[in-house]
């Protein structure tokens, strides 16, 4: 009951799973909001355990944070990064697909999975963020303020999806109704996620989806190709005539992160294209040369540099996930 605790203390919202004087958020997070990645870990972790202990309330509290999400109002159909606890309301509208996002769509997805199939409510929440406009099959019941609602509700496909001029398609990030043509080492989970939801789409999308998938794969690659040691920065940009670059010097290290080669695998298991295989192994050697040190394996400060520059750490998701 320990996990539990927090949440017995009523505040009148859903999303208040942090009580006064036991926890808090981080005063960074859009003025102490909770993250809409964390929601996403929460569900598919407090989900499992109610499946492993036969306690239906951990499934409980999660199934109410993930109904006060669904019936928010939306900008253009995104979820924003930052949700207030309290007021349950949406804080600052910085959307990402990468950083303080990726969890929640990730695990939207592998929520429907894990349920056999049978959570419809998380695989509608998926497919709609990704792409699905909302619609009206009664023409009857339209009024002029339905048709401009349904004009407005787009998702991640139409607002942060683009696509360079060098045909590069990447996910950039909407902060207050403006793109950041930036996409995070850690958006590129995404290749593999949609590849992962693909047979599950409309049977309209699934071609299409695979598609995106692999042209965002594509696009991670060439991140890792186009630098100096062949190790993908934290981030890269695609303005100034600059793709698929950092172009910020806070934004050119490499910690070790596994999105990239996560997406190699996925694309490998549902197309046997050897490509994945190459991209991986090419990644494989990059690392040991680059980030090998004595007793393991070390972070890079600039992977544009013509000689590592070690930060000195090995993050514990090398050993979980990367590795894995």
């Amino acid at each position: 009951m320990s996990l539990l605790s927090p949440w017995l203390k009523a505040l009148g919202s859903d999303l208040e799973y942090i009580p006064s004087g036991v926890g808090r958020n981080w005063p960074w997070a859009s003025g102490g909001s909770s993250i809409l990645a964390e929601y996403g870990t929460l569900h598919l972790e407090f989900m499992h355990l109610s499946k492993l202990s036969g306690n239906p309330e951990f499934a409980q509290k999660v199934m109410n944070i993930r109904k006060v999400l669904n019936r928010l109002d939306k900008p253009q159909g995104l979820y924003p990064n930052y949700l207030n606890p309290n007021s349950g309301q949406w804080g600052q509208h910085h959307v990402s697909v990468g950083g303080l996002g990726d969890s929640f769509y990730e695990y939207l997805l592998k929520a429907w999975l894990m349920s056999d199939k049978t959570d419809e409510e998380a695989k509608k929440m998926y497919y709609d963020a990704l792409q699905v406009t909302h619609t009206h099959t009664h023409a009857a019941a339209i009024t002029y303020t339905d048709v401009i609602s349904s004009i407005r509700v787009k998702a991640i496909e139409t607002n942060l999806m683009r696509k360079s001029s060098g045909g590069l398609t990447y996910i950039a990030e909407w902060k207050g109704g403006l793109l950041e043509h930036k996409m995070g080492h850690l958006t590129c989970f995404a290749g593999g996620m949609i590849a992962l939801g693909a047979d599950g789409a409309p049977s309209d999308k699934t071609g299409h989806q695979m598609e995106q998938a692999a042209e965002i794969a594509r696009t991670c690659h060439e991140s890792y190709a186009r630098t100096s040691l062949k190790l993908g920065p934290e981030a890269f940009r695609f303005d100034g005539g600059v793709e698929a670059i950092a172009t910020r010097q806070n934004e050119k290290y490499f910690i070790l992160r596994p999105e990239v080669i996560e997406t190699y695998m996925y694309m490998w298991r549902f197309t046997h294209d050897p490509k994945y295989r190459e991209w991986g192994w090419e990644a494989v050697q990059a690392l040991e040369q680059h980030c090998r040190v004595e007793g393991g394996y070390s972070g890079i400060r600039d992977v544009y540099a013509s000689t590592p520059n070690h930060d000195d750490v090995q993050q514990s998701f090398y050993l979980a996930e990367t590795l894995k």
